[in-house]
């Protein structure tokens, strides 16, 4: 059966779609990826076909449009009555239900986030325009799936709608190879470099912090600014911009670090009720871990005994975090992140996706 999954972004590093996608794949489904080439179309492989939608705009706000239409021709050129659609996402949820309700054939929705809530619209008026088509479109979505308990409980509490599947963006599980020993110790940032993360924070923090690096992996919107607070703060030799990796790439950096952070900053409910996948990524190479006190980051925390928690984000309290985890040493965190892993980890959420596509198979068989 076929399944056309659509996102917003090159693909090459969505790491949730890609499990998604190789879990169909996997238990005999034909799933077909269309994302496009916003920020670049680097080579990629996977077992199955994938298409990137070109995009002639330059600015975002053109470039959701223009995809909007395309997406939908393309939607349009390749479903039939034997297909499901599966949406990631906002961006891709309007031609989605267009197609679906046109050739009645079933739509997931998998919202990564509360798009609505992230912090780069509030107080803009594209807000405005996102949340009329959230509020249109969700209550009217039989099968939702989301990211994190907070976020399914924001959703029913927003719109009164049956609680979505919570399937929690977490790696496969790993091969433990032994922890290893720096000399100079690593501290691990991994992900999107946007604003709101806490890494100029993080960054000035090193003033703090003996013997250590930064390492931020990522790329985004932010960089130029990180780049220029650690500049204008003489840590230039101790924060290190590794660029962005591939899902492989980085899977080889993480297990180096001593310390891996997740400290994001609420500016939107977005952030504060999130389930960061690098969480879970630091637990899988069994790195401890620093991150923000909100709810889902702080129960994977007080459950498993897997790092700190900062209670605000001065640099000089995060430094203090980070040196008591760097203090106690990767070792006294083994058997804690041992059992973390073991419990996070994507295949203990698949169970979840197939029975999802499962079900909406039965429509159209």
């Amino acid at each position: 059966m076929k399944i056309i999954v659509s996102v917003f972004n090159n693909l090459q590093t969505d790491q949730r779609v890609e499990k998604v996608c190789k879990t169909l794949y996997d238990n005999g489904y034909h799933p077909h990826l269309i994302g496009n080439d916003w920020l670049g179309a680097p080579e990629m492989e996977r077992p199955y076909p994938f298409y990137r939608i070109k995009l002639n705009s330059k600015k975002a706000r053109f470039a959701y449009i223009e995809f909007q239409k395309k997406l939908y021709r393309e939607l349009k050129k390749n479903a039939d009555n034997k297909t499901i659609l599966l949406a990631n996402d906002l961006e891709t949820i309007v031609p989605n239900y267009l197609i679906s309700k046109k050739l009645g054939i079933p739509l997931v929705f998998d919202s990564h986030e509360i798009f609505t809530e992230m912090p780069t619209i509030q107080g803009r008026w594209v807000k405005k325009i996102w949340k009329a088509v959230e509020k249109k479109l969700v209550p009217k979505i039989k099968r939702m799936i989301t990211a994190s308990d907070s976020y399914a409980d924001w959703f029913v509490k927003e719109y009164g709608i049956k609680r979505p599947t919570v399937v929690r963006n977490l790696p496969r599980r790993s091969h433990f190879s032994g922890i290893n020993e720096n000399d100079t110790k690593i501290i691990l940032y991994q992900g999107w470099l946007n604003y709101s993360r806490g890494l100029d924070k993080a960054i000035i923090a090193m003033k703090g912090i003996d013997n250590a690096e930064l390492w931020i992996a990522g790329c985004g919107p932010a960089e130029d600014f990180y780049r220029a607070v650690s500049v204008e703060n003489h840590l230039k030799d101790k924060v290190k911009f590794i660029g962005k990796l591939t899902p492989d790439d980085l899977r080889k950096v993480t297990p180096q670090a001593d310390v891996g952070i997740s400290i994001e900053e609420n500016n939107g409910l977005s952030y504060y009720y999130s389930l960061p996948n690098k969480i879970s990524d630091y637990i899988q190479s069994r790195v401890p871990v620093v991150i923000s006190d909100f709810p889902e980051m702080r129960k994977i925390v007080n459950t498993f005994s897997v790092g700190e928690i900062i209670e605000n984000h001065s640099p000089e309290h995060l430094a203090g975090r980070i040196n008591v985890v760097l203090a106690k040493g990767k070792a006294s965190y083994l058997n804690h992140l041992n059992a973390a892993a073991d419990e996070l980890c994507w295949e203990n959420e698949e169970d979840k996706i197939l029975k999802i596509f499962s079900d909406a198979a039965k429509e159209i068989l």
